[in-house]
């Protein structure tokens, strides 16, 4: 008798699924029985996307959902469609990101580094707690990167309008998701709803491919990196395992729990940027024993 795969029945979102780390994570996760929607900003490259994860997990239940992250108003349709589709999410995989070494700004006029990479899963993930809440036990993962033992959360220059370096604004992003994951966890605590955080691993992606000025470096690094399957192997345990069932606050490598930068333990500091993120996205808590989040 052949066994149940182990995400039968199970519903995941993975941000920016249409190649990478996100498009490894979706095969492997779809190989284990579980629905899985991507997100992509063109249409005819998610949909080609997803019919290939169909074609090599053998699962047809892989749906798509277009959105550019980088503009708010995407996320919260996104946001209403995933809701509208899913009764249940038991799974947020935050994947979504990029690196710019020259600063740009978004349509909401925000550095688009700190929007795409930190913003942009702070919002969906309020968005859709009260699903994922429902749904409990679920998970939301969200891929950080090495590069946050680096970081530094300048809260006087947020959006690197005083002084701009692609390196800084990418370390910056990258320690603000595992502060965010910190405080979600800790605002979560008892619902059944957990938070994690991982670094992949130096993986080949796309994730730099908008910015030409850093072709040079990644072509220096590639021979380095792993390939997307590997880089997937952290995200796939955390959003699936069940050695990780209720470990939540946590940051993961190697899918091993360690520590990430010590100044990602200041729970002050992390509420401090919550109420900042949910300043710039319009959000505002509502008191109560599960932090919810509602439009401001």
């Amino acid at each position: 008798m052949t066994a149940t795969p182990a995400m039968t029945g199970k519903t995941v979102l993975i941000t920016g699924g249409t190649g990478g780390i996100g498009r490894a994570a979706a095969v492997g996760l779809a190989s284990m029985g579980a629905r899985v929607g991507i997100t992509g900003r063109d249409r005819a490259r998610a949909e080609a996307a997803a019919a290939a994860i169909s074609r090599e997990s053998g699962n047809p239940m892989v749906d798509v959902f277009v959105a550019d992250m980088s503009s708010q108003a995407e996320v919260r349709r996104l946001a209403d469609e995933v809701r509208a589709a899913y009764p249940r999410l038991d799974v947020l995989l935050n994947n979504v990101g990029g690196f710019w070494a020259h600063r740009h700004v978004t349509a909401d006029g925000l550095e688009h580094t700190f929007a795409l990479n930190h913003l942009a899963p702070f919002l969906l993930t309020n968005l859709l707690l009260e699903r994922l809440l429902a749904s409990a036990p679920a998970r939301i993962v969200t891929v950080s990167s090495g590069a946050q033992s680096m970081g530094k959360i300048d809260f006087e220059d947020l959006m690197g309008e005083q002084k701009y370096s692609g390196s800084r604004a990418y370390n910056q992003s990258k320690l603000a998701n595992v502060m965010f994951t910190y405080e979600l966890a800790r605002r979560l605590e008892g619902t059944g709803v957990t938070a994690t955080a991982l670094h992949p691993g130096l993986t080949s992606t796309a994730f730099s491919g908008e910015d030409p000025s850093m072709g040079l470096l990644v072509k220096v690094l590639r021979p380095f990196m792993k390939r997307p399957a590997r880089g997937a192997e952290t995200p796939i345990f955390l959003a699936s395992s069940a050695d990780v069932e209720g470990v939540t606050g946590k940051y993961f490598s190697g899918r091993k729990a360690t520590r990430s930068r010590e100044s990602s333990y200041d729970a002050s500091a992390a509420a401090r940027l919550w109420q900042v993120s949910a300043d710039l996205v319009g959000l505002q808590v509502v008191p109560g024993p599960t932090t919810a989040i509602r439009s401001g």
